[in-house]
């Protein structure tokens, strides 16, 4: 791992072009601009270039959320030509829609052409860029993997290699999922369908957030939910729910298929962080050099949609958080579109910031090499609730200690901590220290500073009276004298506990190894901060609830408690490993 790097990151209805002066350079407004597919399709989107002479390099954007109708104005003044796309099926391009998580879309061949024309543009220079997060960087993976030839670099962010690593660990995430269904994928296909509003996702989001929240959250069984929803969506979600674990995407596979360098920028509390995986992904099986060296990940304390934020509610992470994401995709392209000679391609590969230290690090790859694993023991005296009367974190092993025991209730779960917004969000833990069914395991005050960077890993040993339940495990960066921030987290259902294919329940009673991988995270644990394990059954909405039936939980409403113990002694040593840069 480098040193500290204290840089930080660097930063619809006209077809008329109507020409817009502004600024030492004017733009040329083109809209619902008819983009033809092979198969004869048209495509429509809308499009904004410099009002000068001469040509640029074109940047896309292809979107089922609905195309802009203004903005990206920095990008013209910059000097490129951008189209903002509505996607096959979606807004006002023709065709039949597909959702992402069917084997098979027509995204990859529609991504394709559409560069391919832009490149023949007489206004444009033959090279092509593309950018946009989620299910717009899922767009332009699967154009790259068609390998356009006009396509020189793209910023496909904050998306899994895979879909089953948005629905983690074979649990289904209602709060977020059922919310994208309804209010973001919904809406135009019931416009399209002649069916009754909402139309939009303003309208949809209002009624969801302010009226109808509880109704569908609490909704059981979760298979039900496609009755609800608007074809072809009702059946995609029906595929989705027969079988959330399958992996659809295989960008793992695709990568070898990519010629061109991407810019990632992910974040620890993202729901998509699976990102990360793309740059180790590029660098050991790309198909060109280019793209093996060229591939870039920025990565720090964001959410899904906070690149560059620096404060999320109570929680700042400081003055170093903050970057202009623009500013840096700006940059990108004039290296790889433009020639120009910036350094970009002598940054390193992983750029990431350390919680509590306000330090941008660099690395080769993530996770960041040279961490020497540091096992931290559970113990206690029959007691880790509540947190004032805690188990404690030492290096040393356990003894004959009696487990810790709690009972996880499935219609009382332990509550996610986010907003009506329903996405993933740094957290403090403190608000939830009310409850009963979390267990607190912490180190006394530290007098050294403590530094972890990639995936801390829990061996827990528990038995259940249920023949399947879940597990959480949470890392928590306890301040005395502040909040109680939650680092990363992760969590296992005891029936994959193995693996996603095979489903294996558990004979109630008996203790059962659990290895629960936690999320990525870099962090500097301060002298005088406690480092804090937690424990607990539930993280509902962000995890549906395991009914401890050991039936599906997708298609059944029946629930009962299940009593939980968390073993620590000689032959169950329940620990974290902690990925640690210092002693």
């Amino acid at each position: 791992m480098s040193e500290s790097d204290h840089s930080g990151v660097r930063g619809a209805n006209s077809q008329e072009a109507t020409s817009v002066a502004s600024g030492f350079m004017g733009i040329i407004e083109e809209l619902e601009v008819e983009v033809p597919m092979r198969d004869g399709v048209i495509l429509r989107g809308n499009l904004w270039r410099p009002d000068a002479p001469g040509s640029f390099p074109a940047l896309l954007v292809r979107t089922p959320y609905g195309k802009a109708a203004a903005g990206h104005e920095r990008y013209v003044r910059a000097g490129y030509a951008v189209m903002v796309q509505d996607t096959r099926g979606r807004y006002a391009s023709d065709g039949e829609f597909v959702l992402f998580s069917e084997d098979e879309t027509p995204d990859g061949r529609d991504g394709y052409d559409t560069i391919e024309w832009l490149a023949e543009q007489p206004w444009c220079d033959g090279k092509v860029g593309t950018f946009g997060a989620s299910y717009g960087g899922w767009m332009q993976w699967e154009a790259a993997a068609l390998a356009p030839p006009s396509l020189k670099a793209m910023v496909a962010y904050t998306i899994p290699t895979e879909l089953t690593g948005v629905d983690w660990w074979g649990s289904f995430r209602p709060g977020r999922r059922i919310k994208w269904w309804l209010t973001t994928m919904a809406p135009d296909l019931r416009r399209r369908a002649g069916m009754s509003p909402p139309h939009t996702v303003a309208e949809a989001r209002t009624i969801f957030e302010e009226t109808e929240l509880s109704l569908w959250l609490g909704l059981l069984p979760y298979q039900d939910l496609p009755r609800h929803m608007p074809e072809p969506l009702a059946t995609y979600a029906r595929n989705w729910l027969a079988d959330p674990a399958r992996p659809r995407w295989r960008f793992a596979e695709k990568h070898a298929t990519i010629t061109v360098p991407n810019l990632d920028f992910s974040g620890y509390f993202d729901h998509c962080n699976g990102s990360i995986d793309h740059l180790p992904g590029m660098q050991a099986n790309a198909a060109t050099a280019l793209a093996r060296e060229q591939s870039k990940l920025i990565l720090g304390p964001y959410n899904h949609g906070g690149f560059g934020t620096r404060k999320f509610g109570d929680i700042d992470f400081g003055p170093a958080a903050q970057f202009d994401i623009t500013d840096i995709i700006i940059r990108w392209f004039d290296h790889w579109l433009k020639g120009l000679d910036n350094g970009v391609d002598r940054e390193p590969p992983l750029r990431y910031l350390v919680m509590g230290s306000g330090q941008w690090k660099s690395a080769e790859t993530w996770p960041p090499p040279g961490a020497e694993p540091a096992e931290y023991f559970l113990h206690s005296d029959g007691q880790a609730n509540p947190v004032s009367a805690c188990g404690s974190l030492s290096r040393e092993l356990p003894c004959d200690e009696p487990g810790d025991a709690y009972t996880f209730d499935p219609r009382d779960p332990t509550p996610t901590l986010w907003t009506v917004g329903l996405f993933t969000l740094p957290s403090d833990r403190r608000k939830l220290e009310y409850r009963d069914d979390i267990l607190y395991y912490c180190t006394e005050p530290l007098t050294e500073e403590v530094e972890i960077a990639g995936h801390p890993q829990v061996v827990l040993y528990a038995s259940s009276s249920a023949p399947d339940t879940d597990f959480f495990a949470r890392l928590v960066d306890e301040d005395p004298e502040g909040i109680a921030l939650e680092i990363c987290y992760g969590m296992v259902r005891a029936r994959h506990r193995n693996s996603w294919e095979q489903e294996e329940l558990i004979e109630p009673g008996e203790a059962v190894e659990y290895r629960i991988e936690l999320g990525a995270t870099a962090c500097r644990f301060q002298k005088g901060h406690r480092i804090r394990l937690e424990i607990c059954s539930a993280d509902f909405p962000n995890h549906d609830r395991n009914h401890n039936t050991g039936g599906d939980d997708l298609a059944e409403m029946e629930m009962q408690p299940a009593d939980q113990t968390v073993h620590h002694s000689a032959a169950w040593p329940s620990r974290i490993i902690l990925p640690r840069y210092n002693d």
